[in-house]
């Protein structure tokens, strides 16, 4: 199941910068911004497509099987037999189709060809009591040290190499309780970020992430939160506000949500009796 080389997700252009009074002609590094389309097939070999989104090149099957399953078109990993690029002619642009092989077929109703923007999730596709009905609440743990917690985003900052090289992307990551970094991935979408950590989760035979730390660069909307739910994971992590529905989803959820955690200061929103000293 392992991917083919995907495109760059970093691109070389000319700009004129501003030094001052100098205008200068220089190379500059720009984060890859194309769609990525995501498709199902069933056991007879028909596809359908599911959605469109920007994102940036790489882990492109992760992104796949982490947005399939958190917007419930699959239960779990056991229903995906597996993930392909769609290289009929061996053209290039084929990089940009992924098809999920699944076990069984799969009733798309109303998300078939839903587009998805590198701002967002599918905004409006899940209220929180659809979530409701397909993820139960995050059970109950010990709680996380607030002093390792509250450490996270730097380290989720030196694991943003191509944000560090073009200034345009998101990160998300999944720590452990001793705050090692399980995974880091990144991309031009938050959403698809958190996807990618999703994904590689499924794939890994990970889930759920019951005793995991969701970090993500930004500010968090319900769809974080929802991706964070399908994954058991209790305590997400952000530098920036969390949304009223975010809120309101985490405390439903029994997910710990903390916002603009920088340095020795943060706003826990929901369940802080999930962290400790």
């Amino acid at each position: 199941m392992s991917p083919l080389p995907s495109r760059r997700p970093v691109s070389s252009r000319r700009v004129v910068a501003i030094r001052g009074e100098r205008r200068l002609e220089l190379p500059d590094d720009l984060v890859t911004e194309e769609p990525l389309e995501v498709r199902v097939g069933d056991p007879r070999g028909t596809t359908q497509p599911v959605a469109v989104t920007m994102r940036t090149p790489g882990h492109d099957f992760e992104l796949a099987v982490g947005f399939l399953l958190s917007e419930g078109v699959v239960s779990d990993r056991s229903w995906v037999r597996s993930v392909a690029y769609c290289l009929p002619d061996g053209k290039e642009q084929e990089l940009n189709v992924v098809t999920v092989g699944l076990d069984r077929s799969v009733d798309l109703g109303r998300r078939r060809a839903v587009p998805v923007s590198a701002a967002c999730g599918v905004c409006g596709t899940a209220t929180l009591d659809d979530l409701q009905t397909r993820c139960a609440a995050v059970p109950a743990g010990p709680p996380f040290r607030i002093a390792t917690v509250l450490a996270l985003p730097d380290r989720l900052r030196a694991h943003q190499h191509l944000f560090a090289r073009t200034g345009g992307l998101h990160g998300a990551a999944a720590f452990g309780r001793d705050g090692d970094v399980l995974v880091a991935r990144e991309d031009i979408g938050r959403h698809n970020a958190v996807d990618k950590v999703v994904g590689w989760a499924a794939l890994d035979g990970r889930l759920p992430l019951s005793d995991a730390v969701l970090v993500v660069s930004g500010r968090v909307s319900f769809e974080i939160v929802q991706k964070a739910a399908v994954a058991a994971i209790p305590v997400v992590v952000a530098v920036s506000a969390g949304s009223s529905l975010a809120v309101d989803t985490a405390e439903r959820l029994g997910i710990c949500l903390v916002g603009f955690a920088r340095g020795d200061r943060a706003n826990i929103y929901a369940h802080p009796e999930r962290l400790g000293d």
